[in-house]
């Protein structure tokens, strides 16, 4: 496995990037990869999400559980897909429930890399995954390295938005400071349960009210 981190997270991670789990975390990736089963997302994707969004430009966490599992769909960020990839389900969900919201969708397909620009941080808890079997990379370690991502944003960051969908998701609150940031939970956008909470949840605009009376800038969802 490539450890390209991003300088900024590099550096605020080192702690993690030195420990004993993630020696043995790399070890175990590493030799995941050079099986004879597909793992996704590619390996120089694996922290796509760090890239594309520096520690400093962090304004929003929108957490994931796993990466998709299916051919050419994961690429390193939560719910995104590459453009020329059907939108899966549960991104489906989330557009219609941005439509309902503020009424104006600005995304023509499933890849998310202009919210990451924006300073959204597209986090999965897991950061890989076997074709075809999900979860299975989870209890390998990087639970604790995502973990760490989400710790160092709520103490070292202020004004924050966290979204939290799901079960899964909603769990990781310990490790947010509500006194300084705003956590927004609801149910998981996947067709199992969007209809039990998350349609209406208004999450986008409540973000973006967040962000404008906190001095920052919105999100052109």
């Amino acid at each position: 496995m490539r450890i390209k981190i991003e300088n900024s997270w590099r550096e605020k991670l080192e702690t993690e990037l030195t420990a004993p789990y993630f020696k043995n975390l790399t070890d175990k990736i590493n030799q995941s990869y050079l099986s004879n089963k597909p793992i996704y997302p590619p390996e120089n994707n694996i922290f796509a999400a760090l890239a594309l969004c520096p520690f400093s430009a962090v304004k929003v966490v929108i957490l994931g559980q796993d990466p998709y599992h299916g051919e050419n769909q994961a690429h390193g960020l939560s719910f995104s897909v590459p453009a020329d990839q059907k939108i899966p389900p549960s991104l489906r969900n989330i557009y219609k429930e941005i439509q309902s919201d503020i009424g104006d969708l600005r995304q023509e397909n499933g890849d998310l890399t202009t919210w990451s620009k924006q300073g959204v941080l597209l986090l999965n808890s897991t950061l890989t995954v076997e074709a075809g079997q999900p979860g299975s990379h989870q209890g390998l370690g990087w639970e604790e390295f995502t973990d760490a991502v989400i710790q160092k944003i709520s103490d070292e960051k202020m004004h924050v938005v966290f979204l939290l969908w799901g079960r899964y998701a909603c769990a990781k609150d310990h490790l947010i400071n509500t006194s300084k940031h705003l956590v927004l939970k609801a149910p998981h956008p996947s067709p199992f349960s969007a209809y039990t909470g998350f349609f209406g949840c208004r999450h986008f605009s409540q973000t973006n009210k967040y962000l404008k009376e906190t001095g920052q800038k919105t999100i052109i969802w």
